[in-house]
């Protein structure tokens, strides 16, 4: 990146936020980083609101290419997850331009849709991490600043440890990778360290998604699965009997896959970086500091 300040276009692909959202996170950026903030615009099609979603499926796309084949950005930054990236990929991915390859893409949750589909089309930028939403946690400001101390001086703090390994990473909500498989716009993880998170599903639902990820051909090529924080888990009636850790331990055993232990990424304010392939590449093309 030759500029000296980042540019961060921020796009919403699935559901709105409100303005409060980003005017906090803007805030926080000059808070931050007083002397260099970030330059960040929130697309108007954040705030927008239909049906479900933030736009409907044409308006959404037409913005997320609006920034992403924008030279003067830098960084495309996924407003929030909710549901409705899947909708878009095969609108987006087709109408990319060389500029979309030259930035950073990133988000978590509903959105790893269209990080898949980035980074099978070789848009290498792509990245598992923090959203403008976040800041609605508790402490969400932690989450925000990890992803400013990414973008500006690539803080290897803000990384999941596995990443500073030579091995290529890779992160998802695991059923949104479950629903990507089979499809043309899985990616190929051969030979990758796979982590997995998941919010608000039954612990019979996420033995199903396991069961059709380790089950996959394609899957099992990665070089191992790690596991992520499993959060606001609903009770099971009747008890499941399992945890998530005994579920993944036992799918893993069952296909032959190495289970590499416990990933820090999940929906919460801990929710550690991950940049999709090798970590000493991604940086020497995309983060100046």
């Amino acid at each position: 990146m030759a500029k000296d300040v980042i540019k961060i276009g921020v796009v919403a692909p699935a559901s709105c936020i409100d303005l409060t959202i980003a005017n906090r996170v803007i805030a926080l950026a000059h808070q931050l980083y007083p002397d260099n903030p970030p330059e960040i615009i929130f697309h108007p099609q954040c705030f927008m609101s239909y049906c479900h979603f933030a736009g409907d499926d044409t308006v959404r796309a037409r913005s997320f290419l609006e920034v992403a084949n924008d030279e003067t950005f830098d960084v495309l930054w996924f407003a929030c997850g909710g549901y409705g990236s899947c909708r878009l990929v095969k609108q987006i991915l087709p109408s990319l331009t060389n500029v979309a390859h030259n930035k950073i893409y990133l988000g978590y949750s509903d959105t790893g849709s269209l990080l898949a589909g980035l980074y099978k089309y070789g848009c290498f930028g792509t990245t598992h991490g923090p959203m403008p939403t976040d800041i609605k946690r508790i402490n969400g400001e932690i989450a925000i600043a990890r992803v400013f101390d990414f973008l500006i001086k690539g803080d290897l703090n803000t990384l999941e440890s596995t990443v500073l390994s030579d091995i290529p990473t890779v992160a998802f909500n695991s059923t949104i990778l479950s629903n990507l498989i089979g499809t043309p716009f899985e990616p190929d993880l051969t030979d990758h360290i796979l982590m997995l998170e998941e919010v608000s599903e039954h612990l019979y639902r996420i033995d199903r998604t396991l069961f059709h990820l380790t089950n996959t051909t394609s899957i099992r090529r990665v070089a191992g699965i790690k596991l992520g924080r499993c959060s606001n888990i609903p009770q099971n009636e009747p008890k499941f009997g399992k945890t998530v850790e005994e579920i993944i331990r036992y799918w893993c055993d069952n296909s032959g896959i190495a289970y590499l232990g416990s990933a820090d990424i999940g929906h919460d304010v801990n929710n550690k970086i991950v940049p999709f392939g090798c970590w000493k590449s991604f940086k020497s093309k995309y983060i100046k500091g």
